[in-house]
């Protein structure tokens, strides 16, 4: 029997199916007037349909594939439990069983990654790998606290971000089930893509700050409703749109990763663009923002060895800036994308990125790695196969010598 639940504030029509153990699929089914394209809003009554004991019927164009990603399992651990059927072609109108998903792995990869689930991954992470360390370096503008995890003890610190770019939420995924399979081969004794994690975590400490822009990654996911903080300005600077799906820049509508003193004042020329909006718009100087404030002091705090932004799409890797770059970043370039498919690209044209500072400022390698292809916000489709490049990628990072 289904029941009634009022949306609260923060709450998406995912994180909805996933507090209730249900599908999202489900979900619409006895709320035809929902769509997964849409926002809900606080107050707004939705009816919870009943769990079926862990079973599903299978529909026309069902494959193994499709039913394992849509309930967020492998397509192993689906099969496992239906052992019984035909392991090529899944028939229409069978029940199949459904066990529960990723029992052992923490960071769920089938479902959008937003600020809340963030900050429950890492508790669980913590809980589970008392060696990673977690710090807070700033807040943003909403004050949402930022922040960065430590895994490793050794000389070299190397330091990887995520999500900048509010619509590049996948990003903090990325680095998040990266840092788990980290933490897990540590605990495990084991290999991280082939080098064994024990090297890693001796030689090298790694820090990640898994997401830069907390607030705009809500407004990707979440939308505005009236009481929103900045609901009324928001819905200007969108074009008077409450689709925020495309959404680039914090809650100021600055674009974060057009924020560093690096010719800034080039690249606010360059983008010509006069206020606060969904992209492009630099601000009205270097570093005015606190995510911005923020991400700088931790990088003047350390003594990373090399920098890597973790962006979205086009597969392609940016090694280089104005010929501040140390002899080797090209070759750094190289390897990085040997292990991980991605094009090298000498960039011009580009200033007050994040990874164009960092080597200004530092003259030593610094990399914007663009995962992925098509339109931001990729679907959760591609991460499997983003994921593996990634990880390889990382991997490279924290093994060359730098």
């Amino acid at each position: 029997m289904s029941f009634r639940h009022v949306v609260q504030e923060g709450e998406t029509l995912q994180r909805i199916a996933r507090f209730y153990a249900v599908s999202l699929l489900s979900l619409t089914v006895v709320n035809p007037q929902l769509s997964p394209d849409e926002y809900v809003v606080p107050g707004q009554v939705i009816l919870i349909p009943p769990r079926l004991d862990h079973q599903y019927i299978t529909q026309s164009g069902d494959t193994w594939e499709k039913v394992s990603q849509r309930f967020g399992m492998t397509v192993q651990e689906l099969q496992d439990a239906n052992s019984w059927l035909d392991t090529i072609h899944l028939r229409t109108g069978v029940t199949i069983d459904l066990p529960p998903a990723g029992s052992l792995a923490l960071v769920r990869t089938d479902q959008e990654y937003g600020y809340s689930e963030l900050l429950t991954d890492l508790d669980k992470l913590k809980e589970r790998y008392p060696f990673l360390k977690e710090v807070c370096i700033g807040t943003s503008v909403l004050g949402r606290k930022i922040p960065a995890v430590r895994i490793g003890g050794g000389p070299r610190e190397i330091h990887v971000n995520a999500s900048f770019h509010a619509n590049e939420w996948m990003t903090s995924l990325l680095a998040m089930k990266f840092l788990e399979e980290y933490a897990g081969a540590i605990d495990g004794d084991g290999t991280l893509w082939g080098v064994s994690a024990r090297k890693l975590l001796s030689e090298t400490s790694l820090w990640v700050v898994p997401m830069v822009n907390p607030d705009g990654v809500e407004l990707v996911l979440g939308g505005i409703y009236p009481a929103h903080p900045r609901c009324e300005q928001l819905y200007e600077w969108n074009g008077g749109s409450f689709d925020f799906r495309r959404w680039k820049a914090n809650v100021n509508g600055v674009d974060l990763n057009d924020q560093f003193p690096a010719h800034w004042e080039d690249e606010r020329e360059r983008r010509a663009v006069a206020g606060p909006g969904p992209r492009d718009y630099t601000g009205e100087g270097p570093l005015t923002e606190p995510e911005a404030q923020a991400i700088a002091s931790f990088t003047r705090s350390r003594n990373f060895a090399c920098v890597v932004a973790l962006h979205t799409q086009g597969r392609e890797i940016y090694w280089n800036y104005r010929d501040y770059e140390p002899e080797d970043a090209e070759f750094i370039a190289l390897q990085l994308s040997l292990a991980s498919g991605y094009k090298s690209v000498k960039l011009s044209g580009s200033d007050a990125g994040y990874k164009d500072w960092f080597i200004q400022e530092f003259r030593r390698p610094g990399f914007t790695i663009e995962s992925g292809m098509g339109l931001n916000p990729l679907p959760l489709s591609q991460f499997p196969y983003l994921y593996e490049e990634t990880a390889r990628l990382l991997v490279k990072a924290l093994t060359l010598p730098l």
